[in-house]
Order: structure tokens, then sequence, then C-alpha cells
């Protein structure tokens, strides 16, 4: 599967199917309702804040996932799996994180 990291796109294999994920405005303003955040600068700072529930990485991936043009329910994203188990599911979420963000800026 071809993605396009310039777009935020992703790709990740889950229960043994690639997806692509990306997350558009409207994967955004998903997050940002589910995450009670006012504001995209809100939501980058929960995210910065590096501790995520496994709850938060279900919000994103599924968010990722339909902003990618799939079809799938939150429920469904909690019975899913992925190589690595919990820490693959991390490196999802992180992979798309500074897919959509971009790399933190380095401290002079």
């Amino acid at each position: 599967m071809s993605v396009n990291r310039r777009r935020g796109e992703v790709a990740a294999v889950l229960d043994g199917r690639e997806y692509r994920l990306c997350l558009t405005l409207g994967a955004l303003a998903e997050l940002e309702h589910a995450f009670a955040a006012d504001d995209l600068g809100a939501l980058v700072q929960r995210f910065s804040s590096g501790s995520l529930s496994a709850g938060d990485m279900i919000a994103v991936i599924s968010a990722g996932l339909r902003g990618g043009g799939n079809d799938i329910k939150d429920d469904t994203v909690r019975g899913m799996t992925t190589q690595g188990g919990v820490a693959g599911f991390a490196q999802i979420v992180s992979d798309l994180l500074q897919a959509t963000f971009g790399a933190p800026s380095a401290n002079p």
C-alpha cells in the first residue's frame, strides 16, 4: 500500500490487513470532541504529555482509520491485534501523530 506522509498518511497492519490511516480535519475534530479539547493546541498538548491510555490509543487509531477512508467503528478497533501488541499500537499512534503534526521542535 502506498501512503503519502506529506498528507499525513501512515500504513498500519491490523488483524493481518494493511490499512491507511490519516488524521484529517474531520478526524481531528472527532478527537477534539472525544478528549474534550477546546482546540488543536489543547489536543497537541494532551498528546505531548507522553502518557496515553489504551482508550486514547483506540480513539486515535479509530479516527485515523476513518480519516484514511475505512468505515471502522471504535468497537472493532478494540478487538484488533497488531504485531508487537501494546507496543505495536503505541508505535502506530506515534507514527500517525508524527505524520500529522511533524517533528517536535528541538530545544536550542
